[in-house]
């Protein structure tokens, strides 16, 4: 997979996702978890970079739907924290200057 800088950015990073009980906290793990939106992504297709959340790898498997961490029924709460971990992930990128507002 091709890295870009806002993927090389999630590298070393706090989780940004934090689901209560299931994240990690280990920036060793985090990685850029992009977020699946009706519009925007598809079969094979990947929305860009900046419907990204910095997730470690606990919170990513939550988020993907991977293991046991999540159950059928919490999937709504899946996408909430994720959407709120994108949300936070761009206040960051802006205040450090990656991206522009």
């Amino acid at each position: 997979m091709r890295q870009t800088k806002l993927t090389k950015a999630a590298c070393g990073r706090d989780c940004q996702v934090r689901v209560p009980g299931v994240c990690n906290g280990n920036p060793e793990t985090t990685v850029l978890a992009h977020y699946r939106l009706a519009g925007t992504s598809g079969m094979g297709c990947k929305p860009n970079d900046f419907q990204g959340a910095w997730a470690c790898s606990a919170c990513h498997d939550y988020v993907d739907g991977r293991g046991s961490s999540r159950r059928r029924d919490d999937r709504e709460e899946s996408r909430l924290l994720h959407a709120e971990g994108v949300m936070r992930t761009q206040d960051i990128l802006i205040r450090e200057g990656k991206v522009a507002s």
